[in-house]
């Protein structure tokens, strides 16, 4: 049996998600593989400045940014963050070392961006010659020294974008893999018959109205409140079910709102394709996963692209807009306007559905093959 360490992070919760989406499907569809989750945070902990100085860690300090809305400059800190990592690189990469000498595993497998040159480093003094893999959990690459680093390893990207960035820095064709999509969870596959009206009525929602589906990720965003209040001329018209995520603040407020507009309102959930099946189309951030899945399961998107957007999550609304997926908006200041003429009326809703519904995405199920397939060719 073949050993992998999967390699994520929790700055925000995508990265955890893919890994241990992974884990899932090769524990159950591929018997000569080993999957291993390492936390690098776990690993990289004496390293964390931001601890040692604002005794708060990296991730706790960019999950509060994503609660808070506070995205603005956020690729100034971007390049701050990349001064940070190599100004502690020497400490990083003894740090792995230390980890994998006595452990290491048969295929390093990372879903974390920045880091990867100094796992790299770390994982060539361990184990040189084994494979090192890493897989986008971004639609693309935000160069340089995001995901794609100039080191013999192995890429699975998502999208042909970033095959063609992988390739434009000399990578070779063949250690770079192209899959249909994001990494999903395998909840979002294989779902039962749903009585759409039976379960709306279920949520206090009218079975007849258009419905809206609102997300921004797993930790919500203040935008959100601002998002239903600017839609609720349209009540009567059009009805919100609001996911607010690890925000009891805002799943209050989303609650406590005074007005006329049918919501229904969650925190923290893992029942997401359930409540995304009850839904006409999707609000939301830009973010890889949450538009993967709602175009996985049918809803056309409306997102916004602006200085706020995340550097890294900026591609992925010119990915929806080029392929007809749905709406890019500088603001949602115009949300009301833009819901009311291009998804309460005329056929546009429709023909974005039909484009939505031509993608199948299958990558969770394509990448422990790939994975298998690198392995058997260093064995």
């Amino acid at each position: 049996m073949a050993t992998i360490d999967l390699i994520f992070f929790d700055a925000g919760g995508g990265h955890r998600a893919a890994a241990t989406a992974l884990k899932t499907v090769i524990e159950k569809d591929f018997p000569s593989l080993e999957p291993r989750l390492i936390h690098l945070a776990d690993v990289l902990e004496p390293a964390d400045v931001f601890r040692k100085v604002l005794r708060v860690d990296l991730q706790e300090i960019y999950n509060r940014m994503l609660r808070r809305g506070w995205t603005y400059g956020s690729g100034a800190g971007l390049r701050f963050l990349h001064r940070v990592i190599r100004l502690y690189r020497r400490l990083e990469v003894r740090l792995l070392y230390e980890w994998w000498k006595d452990r290491a595993p048969d295929m390093v497998v990372s879903v974390v961006p920045n880091f990867n040159r100094p796992m790299f480093d770390a994982w060539k003094r361990v184990a040189p010659g084994r494979p090192y893999v890493t897989i986008l959990t971004d639609i693309a690459d935000y160069p340089p020294h995001f995901w794609i680093e100039r080191q013999p390893q192995y890429f699975i990207c998502g999208s042909r974008r970033a095959v063609e960035q992988a390739r434009a820095l000399g990578h070779p064709p063949e250690r770079v893999f192209q899959t249909s999509g994001m990494i999903l969870q395998p909840s979002f596959y294989d779902l039962p018959p749903l009585d759409r009206a039976a379960e709306r009525l279920k949520l206090g929602l009218d079975p007849n109205v258009p419905t809206g589906l609102v997300l921004f990720g797993g930790y919500g965003n203040k935008v959100m409140a601002k998002i239903a209040d600017r839609l609720e001329p349209l009540a009567g018209k059009l009805q919100l079910i609001c996911i607010a995520g690890r925000n009891g603040k805002l799943e209050r407020k989303l609650r406590e709102t005074p007005g006329t507009m049918r919501k229904h309102v969650v925190g923290f959930t893992t029942e997401v394709p359930y409540y995304m099946r009850l839904a006409d189309f999707f609000i939301g951030k830009p973010g890889p996963g949450s538009l993967s899945e709602a175009v996985h399961l049918g809803l056309p998107c409306i997102t916004v692209r602006n200085a706020a957007t995340l550097p890294q999550e900026r591609y992925n609304a010119d990915w929806l807009a080029d392929n007809g997926y749905g709406v890019v908006l500088k603001s949602f200041r115009k949300i009301e306007k833009v819901v009311r003429e291009r998804v309460l009326a005329g056929d546009e809703l429709s023909k974005m559905r039909t484009r939505v519904a031509a993608v199948h995405n299958r990558a969770v199920f394509e990448i422990p093959a790939i994975l298998e397939q690198i392995l058997q060719k260093h064995a």
